[in-house]
């Protein structure tokens, strides 16, 4: 029986290939939250960038729709025609992510700044693109492994190209929000993610049906909204230095208190009596010293010494 809802396992040297090509992605993601010069914030597009992201995702989601809409259709068709009923499909890993994506959500709106209405967009955007993060390099590994249902083009000619666009668009979404940061931690989550993968390669990365599998998709699942969350950590101030206060239209005015100090005004000077409005204002004159203050002070003359001519005697 062909199963369409699961993808072939890796064998022989394919996973031991896929495991260190994991591996060594995982080092070039270390190395690279190492070197970088983080934490960065995004540049946020204005009006008309805004306007074209959010439709380039709506139109890349409404792609995906109808593209899996007729493959599905062609699949249960070629599975009827075999004369074999329709497996039901088996999510084990989907209450995982939806629980993941609420416990981000809440994270992320329970923070004390900024606005309200940023917050709840910031929330949004955080709980639809961390599955992303994951799904991302995911698809890749998994899609060329699925058995196609119809004889021509495989599968992921159909699905996977609008499927690709709804996940990078939707990971662009984050530059709509000012609470986006790309931290070393966000890296290191990655790198972790990664490591896990390149153990489940080890075992075939087969459909998460057995214990090992599932267990080995949860935890990488857990670690890409963790790095999902590392995205809105809020910025710690360096030791010594003042917090930071966020800037902009993310500021919560409602919490500051604006206290208005008293104002004091310095005496003008006053106008003499008669005058006209008009008239520039005259300072009044300064005291002039007594003259007789300043009179000097007499002192006694010495009388000069009379001078005597030589040979001659003091008169007795």
């Amino acid at each position: 029986m062909t199963q369409y809802a699961t993808w072939a396992s890796y064998g022989g040297d394919a996973r031991t290939w896929l495991a260190l090509g994991l591996l060594a992605a995982a080092c070039c993601v270390i190395l690279a939250g190492v070197r970088l010069p983080l934490p960065v914030q995004f540049t946020r597009p204005g009006p008309a960038g805004r306007a074209a992201m959010v439709t380039a995702w709506a139109a890349s989601i409404a792609a995906l729709l109808v593209c899996a809409t007729i493959y599905f259709r062609q699949v249960i068709h070629d599975i009827r025609a075999s004369g074999l009923s329709t497996p039901a499909p088996r999510l084990t890993i989907l209450p995982v992510t939806l629980t993941a994506a609420a416990v981000l959500f809440v994270t992320i709106i329970s923070r004390r700044s900024p606005d309200l209405r940023t917050r709840l967009a910031s929330a949004a955007i955080g709980a639809i693109a961390a599955p992303m993060i994951f799904e991302l390099p995911f698809d890749p590994i998994v899609i060329p492994r699925f058995d196609p249902a119809l004889p021509g083009p495989p599968p992921w000619t159909l699905v996977y190209v609008p499927l690709l666009l709804v996940e990078l668009t939707t990971l662009l979404l984050l530059r709509l929000s000012p609470m986006v940061r790309l931290t070393r931690a966000t890296f290191f989550c990655l790198a972790l993610m990664l490591g896990v993968w390149a153990a489940w390669a080890l075992t075939g990365f087969g459909y998460p049906s057995a214990p090992l599998p599932i267990t080995l998709n949860i935890a990488s699942k857990i670690l890409a909204f963790a790095a999902a969350f590392t995205l809105f950590l809020p910025q710690q101030p360096a030791p010594g230095q003042a917090p930071h206060r966020p800037f902009g239209r993310s500021k919560d005015f409602s919490r500051t208190k604006t206290v208005l100090a008293p104002v004091t005004r310095s005496p003008s000077p006053r106008r003499p009596e008669g005058c006209c409005p008009g008239d520039p204002v005259r300072e009044p004159p300064v005291p002039r010293a007594d003259p007789a203050a300043r009179r000097p002070v007499s002192r006694p003359r010495s009388r000069p010494a009379r001078l005597r001519p030589v040979g001659h005697a003091p008169a007795r």
